[in-house]
């Protein structure tokens, strides 16, 4: 089941990339897409349906931080380090990073292959 949520992930990729739903595309995408090598882990189903469900809570988080930094802006920025949560497979680590940048308070700066993510932050109030 995993297999086929990392070819749709693969696939999403693909299309957010080229931006064309022709079918010439569709198939090219796809192509790409078996032929990416495939990382042998153990991925399970309940990380990916975990991860998608907070993709769901994410976006209306988006929505009220938006209208929120608008409404009362955010002066102070931090960098901070969140670790990232075991045993997450490229395509879960990818997720992870799409979920932290897809709000407009917070922006993942670097991946660190030691397991962590460095993350800037705007705040409304400067934290000790």
């Amino acid at each position: 089941m995993t297999g086929y949520l990392n070819l749709i992930l693969r696939l999403s990729i693909w299309f957010l990339l080229t931006a064309n739903f022709g079918i010439t595309n569709i198939i090219i995408g796809i192509c790409i897409a078996l032929l990416l090598p495939r990382h042998r882990s153990s991925g399970a189903l309940t990380d990916w349906l975990r991860a998608l469900g907070e993709i769901i809570v994410a976006i209306p988080q988006a929505y009220f931080e938006a209208v929120e930094i608008i409404l009362r802006p955010h002066p102070h920025e931090a960098i901070t380090m969140e670790h990232v949560k075991p045993q997450r497979t490229p395509g879960l680590i990818f997720l992870d990073i799409f979920l932290i940048t897809f709000t407009p308070k917070t922006i993942v700066l670097k991946y660190h292959e030691q397991g962590y993510y460095e993350v800037h932050r705007v705040q409304r109030r400067q934290q000790p």
